[in-house]
């Protein structure tokens, strides 16, 4: 994930407001204690998700994959007056220390985390989310955005992280492994589908940014 040379990282770093005391206990806690801690957005991609939300203001947003909680609060930072965040992740290991950090957030009330399956789940789920956020297994990419794109608002959007894979996405298809050709595969897919417009934005890890045609 290190596209930028290090001293513009920093600059950026420097120049981005600052995480919350929490997110910043988040942060470190997800780094010395959790496996793969590098799958928390972080500083700069969690300031980036809260403007996006709070740019669009949604009454209902949908997460997919939770992880430690990082970006559901990030993303909750921009939530209606009376909006809600449903979050979904497999893995109940992790479950009582994203209820811990949700419990100390002001947005506590507005946050809806279910554990199970997203393939199971999603089709139970009868809200009309305004924003979707997708950071879970990347060989479902394009099974979460067949699932989503219905119960989307139109005007609506979805961010869905990774789709760089820390640049594997560049190598040729016959050597991708099976994640990375399923990112590749999903960004054509979107990318050629006319009920949406994109962008890729070369974030971190890539965001792949996608608005439902009204």
């Amino acid at each position: 994930m290190d596209f930028l040379p290090k001293e513009l990282e920093t600059y950026a770093d420097n120049l981005t407001d600052a995480e919350s005391v929490l997110l910043q206990e988040l942060n470190r806690e997800t780094y010395a204690s959790v496996l793969m801690p590098r799958m928390l957005s972080g500083h700069i991609q969690g300031r980036v998700l809260s403007m996006l939300s709070k740019m669009i203001k949604p009454d209902t947003i949908l997460e997919i994959g939770t992880f430690t909680g990082y970006s559901a609060l990030c993303l909750a930072e921009g939530l209606s007056e009376n909006g809600k965040l449903i979050t979904i992740d497999i893995n109940d290991e992790l479950e009582k220390m994203v209820r811990h950090y949700f419990s100390k957030s002001p947005f506590n009330s507005k946050l809806e985390y279910k554990v199970g399956n997203a393939l199971d789940l999603l089709p139970l789920i009868d809200e009309t989310p305004d924003l979707v956020f997708i950071d879970a297994d990347k060989e479902n990419y394009s099974n979460y955005f067949d699932l989503i794109l219905p119960k989307l608002r139109p005007g609506g959007f979805i961010i869905a992280d990774n789709v760089l894979w820390s640049g594997k996405i560049l190598m040729p298809e016959n050597e991708m492994d099976r994640d990375t050709l399923s990112l590749h595969q999903f960004n054509l897919k979107i990318h050629a589908d006319n009920r949406v417009e994109n962008v890729l934005f070369p974030i971190r890890d890539g965001l792949m940014v996608i608005r439902k045609k009204d």
